[in-house]
């Protein structure tokens, strides 16, 4: 299922030893863990496997689809598992017959049991996008988006059987964007957090980094996001509804109704304007009053038809009466 591939070289890069004769087994699973993958690939490491998640049906024919980890494995001739469940017992003594250095993990999206913990003699490595304690869990970056935070960070970490609960190694702050998106969030950090790991993981290797444990009493969890959490209630200030459509709006969706049907609205704005009309409705603008200004959609979709931007949008809607709820 998995095998070892043999490296034997060792460099020297910026004056930090790659650890070349080390095996690392990598978890990963979406697009924002790629740049780490790359990275490591890059500077010399040993990747001796990739561990992802199973292909899933996707679309309304349910078309078996890859994980995008998987993709650049092969791409890359590196050599991969798709286990179901990281319990089963034969997939376990492969993972422990490549007798790994340490295993790296991004976003793999399921936890590690603790007996895979105690293989690598330099254990599990994280990277988590936030600064921990702060937003431990599977959303941190839609949740500070979604708070309305001006930062956040990425964080190095050692794994153990809590989640997102171990020793920290290094962590760097990211200033967010007032008007940044999720997608573009998560790219920006997708890479810092790689340009971090390769700068932590030789002086951890080394010696030179003590982990750090983190504070717990200051730990906050955020969990999955779903439909439900994309709703919009234009009862919510202007802010909050902007920073929902920012946060969520590529998953799970950011939505409204229109004349009873669901509006998902993917890109928007806040508008000050001294009104208290619920609607209004300009050539090539949309306003919407939420408790305390306007959100303007630009970018929008009616339940089946295409995303469209405002002007074309409006002009399909013809001289329809407009009903937000």
């Amino acid at each position: 299922m998995i095998f070892q591939k043999e490296n034997t070289t060792r460099t020297r890069e910026n004056d930090i030893y790659v650890f070349i004769l080390m095996k690392i087994i990598f978890f990963g699973t979406p697009e924002f863990a790629i740049p780490s993958l790359k990275k490591l690939i890059e500077a010399g490491f040993n990747i001796a496997a990739v561990v992802t998640t199973p292909d899933e049906p996707t679309g309304r024919k349910g078309t078996l689809t890859p994980p995008p980890v998987k993709i650049f494995a092969e791409k890359n001739g590196l050599m991969f598992s798709q286990p179901t469940l990281l319990s089963d017992d034969r997939f376990f003594e492969e993972f422990k017959g490549l007798e790994p250095d340490v295993c790296i993990v991004v976003a793999y999206g399921k936890l590690i049991p603790k007996r895979y913990l105690e293989v690598p003699k330099y254990g599990f490595i994280n990277i988590h996008p936030s600064l921990l304690p702060k937003y431990r869990g599977p959303s941190p970056i839609q949740s500070a988006i979604l708070n309305g935070d001006s930062a956040t960070g990425v964080s190095i970490m050692i794994i153990d059987e809590k989640m997102d609960h171990g020793p920290i190694l290094k962590q760097i702050e990211y200033v967010i964007s007032k008007d940044g998106y999720f997608y573009d969030t998560q790219k920006e950090l997708a890479d810092i957090g790689a340009n971090l790991l390769l700068e932590t993981l030789p002086e951890y290797l080394n010696g030179k980094i003590i982990p750090r444990k983190q504070n717990d009493g200051q730990a906050t969890y955020v969990g999955m996001l779903d439909r439900h959490h994309g709703r919009i209630d234009w009862a919510k200030s202007a802010e909050s509804i902007y920073n929902q459509v920012r946060a969520l709006s590529l998953n799970p969706g950011t939505w409204t109704t229109l004349n009873g049907k669901t509006l998902n609205i993917f890109r928007a704005e806040m508008v000050e304007l001294a009104s208290y009309d619920k609607i209004i409705r300009e050539k090539n603008r949309l306003l919407i009053r939420a408790s305390n200004n306007y959100i303007s959609p630009t970018v929008l979709q009616l339940e089946g038809k295409k995303i469209l931007p405002i002007k074309d949008f409006l002009n399909g809607l013809g001289d329809d009466n407009i009903i937000i709820a």
